[in-house]
């Protein structure tokens, strides 16, 4: 890997880009981030194997130890308000063991929380079974919240919106951002920023965001493969133009990230240090930005210290947050 994290194309415009971003623990405190979307709990069960089924060639796994994480718009809360920020979430879980486990978990990880309860939902459980830290599998349960539910939710957004600085909308494609397209225009009527990590090919309900952070294969479903990088900044263009999106962040794992505004094109590489496991790191890196954005950072800053926070995160198991000391050492 490079030793400066920050590089430019020959296409790149001038992007002004910062030595070092420092942001004061109070500044960070006064952020007040909204998140909404679809939640979910990660279910841990760590174990042994010794030896193979007499049922059918498989490992017989000996579970010693369960852990519970929040998982999806969940996790993003998690990381704003590991950061120290003011998190509030806004979602739908059901009255049920995952669902009550979730609401715990939210009340540790000092999130405000703003849930809308359906009875006949099964709250969206990914269970991972995993022996000497390597993950054998994965089970998800999950349906979709019902329709009476998602509109108590859009009201409850309305009465919460003058309360917050940032708006992010986290898409796992669960049900729980069916009226995505309402609530970012009220949210850009309210001159509120709005972030938006995407999920499918429908990027037509996120038109006229501000930044939306999609990864190498969500932003392919969309703009098609590119071939060169001149080709991707065609196509990327392109689609800004076409929804009306302020930037468009692209998350690129291995490669780093590369910012696309009308200030330019900023690549930013990877920080090199050891990935342990990658699961998380985009609900890291949309929190921190809406974080530092809300803390009254430019774009550009806070992209560079959501790449920080993203190496932070690789380098821990399942889904973790990178805390302010860690972001500031």
């Amino acid at each position: 890997m490079p030793n400066s994290p920050i590089s430019k194309s020959p296409q790149d415009s001038a992007v002004p880009v910062p030595d070092r971003v420092s942001v004061p623990r109070a500044r960070v405190a006064a952020a007040r981030v909204l998140i909404i979307g679809d939640v979910m709990l990660d279910r841990y069960w760590f174990g042994d194997v010794n030896r193979i089924s007499p049922e059918a060639p498989v490992p017989v796994v000996h579970v010693q130890r369960q852990e519970d994480r929040l998982g999806g718009a969940a996790n993003v809360a998690r990381n704003a308000a590991a950061l120290g920020a003011c998190a509030g979430l806004l979602c739908v879980v059901g009255r049920d063991e995952p669902g009550e486990r979730i609401v715990h978990l939210l009340k540790d990880s000092g999130v405000v929380e703003h849930l809308e309860r359906d009875p006949d939902l099964l709250t969206t459980i990914k269970l991972r079974v995993l022996a000497r830290q390597q993950q054998l599998l994965r089970v998800d349960f999950e349906n979709t919240p019902a329709h009476e539910v998602l509109l108590a939710g859009l009201a409850r957004f309305d009465a919460l919106l003058p309360t917050y600085d940032v708006i992010l909308m986290s898409d796992y494609a669960k049900g729980g951002l069916t009226h995505v397209t309402q609530m970012i225009a009220q949210a850009r009527a309210a001159h509120k920023p709005v972030l938006v990590d995407p999920k499918g090919d429908d990027w037509e309900r996120y038109r006229g965001v501000t930044l939306i952070t999609p990864n190498r294969a969500e932003l392919r479903e969309v703009i098609g493969q590119w071939k060169s990088e001149d080709d991707l900044l065609a196509r990327v263009t392109t689609l800004r133009r076409d929804l009306a999106f302020e930037a468009l962040l692209l998350t690129r794992s291995e490669e780093g990230m590369t910012l696309f505004s009308d200030d330019g094109v900023l690549t930013i590489s990877a920080l090199a240090r050891e990935v342990f496991d990658v699961s998380g790191a985009g609900d890291t890196v949309i929190a921190t930005l809406a974080v530092m954005l809300g803390a009254g950072l430019s774009l550009v800053e806070a992209v560079t210290l959501a790449n920080r926070a993203a190496g932070v995160v690789v380098g821990k198991l399942g889904t973790a947050v990178a805390e302010y000391d860690e972001l500031f050492p």
